[in-house]
């Protein structure tokens, strides 16, 4: 398991956009568009996170909608692993599980299919993944459906975590948790 040296990590940052005031007046706006085009700090990181999970007995990528997509997807062709979309209430065209988390002003809801981790071990080991955390509310309510659908989530990983906003604070009792970069 090797970790990034502090010119791996500004590398990666260089390649990441700030978009001031966006989506409202006073967020600072972490866009990985930037980091996604350039495919050398793509390919760098995807490399990066192959070997650091390559020996955790990762049977399924889960991917928060809708970067983690994107690199869900790319690790999990990494990883020989099963990709698994997390998504918002009412994407997903099957039978499906849910679980409700609150936000700042009412609910929202992620949910995956019923079957989504069927067809490998029982409680197979399942990695989590997004772009960013914040709050970690979403990240949560993902955690407890991949437990509840009779998978088990061993590891999360963020590409950036807002430390200031103490988001891994709310999981680190439920599951490994590998943060590449860390923003305070």
């Amino acid at each position: 398991m090797n970790l990034l040296n502090d010119n791996e990590k500004q590398y990666l940052l260089s390649k990441i956009r700030d978009v001031a005031d966006f989506p409202q007046p006073g967020i600072v706006f972490k866009d990985i568009t930037t980091l996604l085009k350039d495919s050398n700090a793509f390919s760098f990181l995807i490399d990066h996170l192959y070997n650091y999970y390559k020996d955790k007995d990762i049977e399924f990528v889960a991917g928060i909608e809708s970067r983690g997509f994107i690199f869900g997807a790319a690790l999990a062709y990494r990883l020989k692993s099963s990709f698994v979309p997390i998504r918002k209430k009412g994407k997903l065209p099957y039978t499906t599980i849910s679980e409700k988390y609150a936000l700042e002003y009412g609910f929202d809801e992620v949910e995956i299919h019923i079957d989504a981790f069927d067809g490998k071990d029982d409680n197979p080991n399942v990695l989590l993944i997004d772009d960013l955390i914040a709050t970690g509310g979403t990240a949560k309510a993902a955690i407890d459906l991949i437990n509840k659908s009779g998978a088990n989530c061993s590891n999360a990983c963020f590409i950036i975590d807002l430390t200031f906003l103490n988001g891994t604070d709310l999981l680190d009792k439920h599951t490994d948790i590998y943060s590449v970069l860390e923003i305070s």
